[in-house]
Order: structure tokens, then C-alpha cells, then sequence
């Protein structure tokens, strides 16, 4: 008895450290990444109210995940390359989505996989990064973020949350045609139409310009400067300031500076 009782001690002593060991890699390694949709997957019992009015995330800057990146990962024998960039991205196929199974599972990204949120999984993108993907067939349209790894179909091209689904009106079939086309935060700009030594005229030149475009024109005095700067903004995208610039440039005397906000 001794002598089991012993064994038994060492033996939990053992399985103790190797759990303990495990548990202090599992936080140094990448999560591996979503599998092919595994049977038993399915929609919820209860379907939240408002679902397919959900509004769609915001896309904004943000920082490149830490361990959903990789170069290149492999799946079932087969290696996925990760692009650098997800600038320029549109693609048309088959979407699928999922449910769930894996709701609560931590995704590629390391947060937990939920559902009800716009989200996706995409084979190649860099995580996270924002989509908007339409229904080819009804014409609906939501943005997701893209946070985890998947589909790993060869006749798929993306896999969204059943959330995602229910808005483009494909949750009930499992599939649908869609396309997938990147979105990049839109930076902001100002313009500068003129600096004075004189408060007159920059006032003079801001009320000409309000009454040209539909943008706000302000005047500003950089401390430490002498000069009021006539300024314009802020303008979304550099499309919206390129056209200001022209307006403003083919009916009055100045050609303004775009300068990032």
C-alpha cells in the first residue's frame, strides 16, 4: 500500500507538470487555425432580435495580429501563403458560414469566435481586415472583419458568421454567391487655401470659398506664427480633396495645399 500510494504520488506529480508545461506553451505558440466546417454545425436555437439589421462595423486602423499572421501555415496536408497586403482585394465565389460549433472557440486572431458579430474567415487576408461582401444573387450588403482562418474548401472562398449570413439573406441555404472586396480606413485631409498677415483678408477669402463648396472653411493662427491660415476641412478620402482643390483652384486666384488631418 505504501508503496502504491508512492507511485500514485509521483504519478500526479508527473501529469501535473506536463500539464503545467503545456498550459506555458499554449500561450507561445500561434492558435492553429478554424478547420474545414465539421458535421453538426448549425444555427442557433434562438436567432437574437434585429439580426439582419445589424449595422456594420466601423473600419478603422488597427494593428495586425500578433500571432493570426504567419508567413505561410499548412491544413490538412495543404500550405496557405498570407498576403502582406490586403490593399486592392476583390474576389468573387462561394461563401459558406458557421455557427454553433465553434461559437465561443478562440479564432486565428486569439479572441473568441462570436456568431451573432459580423465576422469572417478568410484562407489568405491579412487578420484582421475589413470586407465588404455583397450577395450576387439579391444584391444585399454587409462589412465584416475578418478574424480568423477558413474556409478550407476548395470551392470556397470565404466564411462568414451566421450573423453575416442572416444579413445577406443565405442562412437558411448554407451557401451563397457572393463578392469580397477590401475596405481601407478613408484618411481624413485638410486644405490650406492661403496664409495673411492680415485677419481681413484670410476672413475675406474663407467666406469666398464657403460659398463655393460644401465644406467648412475656418481661419487659424498657429501659436507663434504671425500668419492666418485659411483652411478647409476636414475632407474625407483624397478623392473628396483632390476635387475641392480643382474647385476651388478653377474659380479663384489660389490653388490650396492638401495636407493628411
Amino acid at each position: 500500500m505504501m508503496l502504491s500510494s508512492n507511485l500514485n504520488r509521483v504519478s500526479l506529480g508527473v501529469l501535473a507538470g506536463l500539464l503545467f508545461l503545456a498550459g506555458c506553451q499554449t500561450s507561445q505558440v500561434p492558435l492553429l487555425p478554424k478547420v474545414v466546417k465539421e458535421p453538426g454545425d448549425s444555427a442557433p436555437l434562438m436567432v437574437p432580435p434585429g439580426l439582419a439589421q445589424l449595422p456594420d462595423p466601423e473600419v478603422v486602423e488597427v494593428e495586425p495580429s500578433r500571432y493570426g499572421n504567419p508567413q505561410s501555415y499548412t491544413v490538412a496536408g495543404r500550405t496557405y501563403q498570407v498576403m502582406a497586403s490586403a490593399s486592392g482585394y476583390v474576389e468573387e465565389g462561394i461563401a459558406s458560414w458557421y455557427g454553433t460549433k465553434f461559437h465561443g472557440r478562440r479564432t486565428s486572431s486569439g479572441e473568441p469566435f462570436d456568431m451573432f458579430a459580423l465576422t469572417a474567415a478568410h484562407r489568405s487576408l491579412p487578420i484582421p481586415a475589413f470586407a465588404r461582401i455583397t450577395n450576387l444573387d439579391n444584391g444585399l450588403t454587409t462589412v465584416v472583419r475578418i478574424n480568423d482562418r477558413g474556409p478550407f474548401h476548395a470551392d470556397r472562398i470565404i466564411d462568414l458568421s451566421y450573423a453575416a449570413a442572416v444579413k445577406l439573406g443565405f442562412a437558411s441555404s448554407g451557401t451563397g454567391r457572393v463578392r469580397v472586396q477590401v475596405l481601407e480606413p478613408v484618411q481624413n485631409f485638410y486644405l490650406q487655401a492661403g496664409a495673411f498677415t492680415s485677419l481681413a483678408s484670410a476672413d475675406s477669402l474663407k467666406a469666398q470659398i464657403q460659398a463655393l463648396i460644401g465644406h467648412q472653411a475656418f481661419v487659424v493662427k498657429v501659436p507663434g506664427d504671425q500668419l492666418y491660415r485659411v483652411r478647409i476641412g476636414p475632407v474625407q478620402g483624397r478623392d473628396e480633396a483632390d476635387r475641392v482643390q480643382r474647385t476651388i483652384a478653377s474659380r479663384t486666384s489660389t490653388e490650396p495645399l492638401i495636407v493628411p488631418f
